[in-house]
């Protein structure tokens, strides 16, 4: 495959890891990059163990590939064919999710607090006198039972109204993200490997929702020459294509999802590496890749100026560092009033947690 070169690094030495596992790490990258492509995965394990020798002679490749079947990370369909099995597609998210957000604390799951107080769906420390209009599902049974057992005694008991303490629920925000990536050609131009990072990215922001933030929503799309929805299955195997860049069809699918949802408080995050290239008008493609064509401009900042008339914010990474580039972003996030990050793939990772973690305290109203 053109565009990616390995060569030696020094790995820390792992006594707790099997011979099993030491192996694993390298196949779930392998995988990855090569589209869910079982055979040039393996092809490629095997060049690498002629060059480096990353298999033992009580472990070989021959026993490596019959555990990924026995445990489940391959299935074969047809005598020969080994395609990735729903246990794979797991196990490459969680390794993703280690990999860029392995050194956050651990939390709880659920919803995140604001400052609000009000009905919802965690306990509060907070308490305070019934007062008509509470709900019977708000009393604190047990601070009003000792409540009444001060006022009344023991040996006379009695619950009144005065007795009623009621428990101050924390009020939660929900969010709904469209994440936004970006497979046009530019994305693995140059010998540099964009769309990897770009995947593993999101992968993360997907396990870390769907573990500690399980009532928000997550919606990945894909956008080239045009723009589609990806499930978490298919997301560890997405390749870039030979398109160019439709932005407008990007977001256009991101606000139609976001439409849908009911809560207040979304957002969308777009990933991308370069300027708006192309539009759709009417059944034909219109496309520019020589500088900013205005008439794509144009569309793409009427779209960002919607989504702030929706209040649904919009927070750019650019993974690219052209100044021409940059003031495209910048001007593309005032319209919106979003942000923008111009951002190193190492530090991808990083910038989008922190940012979904701020973007959930907002209370839109």
């Amino acid at each position: 495959m053109v565009g990616y070169r390995f060569s030696f690094a020094q790995a820390k030495e792992d006594s707790g890891k099997s011979d099993f596992d030491r192996l694993f790490d390298i196949f779930k990258q392998l995988i990855s990059i090569t589209g869910g492509d079982v055979s040039e995965a393996l092809e490629w394990m095997n060049d690498l163990d002629k060059q480096y020798k990353i298999t033992n002679d009580n472990y070989g490749m021959g026993d490596f590939i019959e555990d990924l079947k026995a445990k489940g990370y391959l299935q074969e369909p047809t005598p020969g064919t080994l395609t990735p099995g729903a246990k794979m597609d797991q196990a490459i998210r969680q390794s993703a999710f280690e990999e860029i957000f392995g050194k956050l604390k651990k939390g709880g799951t659920g919803n995140h607090q604001t400052s609000f107080s009000g009905l919802g769906d965690e306990q509060g420390s907070d308490r305070r006198p019934f007062t008509f209009g509470d709900g019977m599902e708000q009393i604190d049974m047990t601070e009003s039972l000792r409540s009444a057992q001060i006022n009344h005694g023991i040996t006379d008991f009695q619950l009144t109204e005065e007795d009623l303490t009621v428990s101050e629920k924390e009020y939660k925000t929900l969010t709904s993200t469209v994440l936004m990536i970006d497979i046009s050609h530019s994305m693995i131009l140059y010998g540099e490997d964009r769309i990897t990072p770009a995947k593993k990215v999101a992968m993360a922001l997907a396990e870390f929702i769907t573990t500690r933030y399980p009532k928000d929503t997550l919606e990945i799309i894909v956008f080239g020459n045009d723009a589609w929805a990806v499930s978490l299955k298919d997301l560890p195997y997405l390749q870039v294509g030979p398109f160019h860049t439709n932005t407008v069809a990007g977001l256009e699918l991101a606000m139609d999802l976001l439409r849908r949802q009911k809560n207040k408080n979304k957002q969308i995050f777009m990933i991308t590496d370069g300027k708006p290239t192309c539009i759709k008008v009417g059944t034909r493609y219109y496309k520019n890749s020589f500088g900013l064509d205005r008439k794509i401009l144009n569309k793409t900042l009427t779209l960002a100026a919607q989504c702030k008339k929706l209040q649904i914010p919009i927070t750019t990474f650019m993974i690219a560092t052209d100044p021409w580039l940059q003031r495209f972003v910048q001007q593309f996030t005032e319209v919106n009033s979003g942000k923008a990050y111009y951002s190193t793939l190492g530090g991808l990772g990083n910038f989008i947690f922190e940012d979904y973690q701020k973007n959930r305290k907002r209370n839109v109203r």
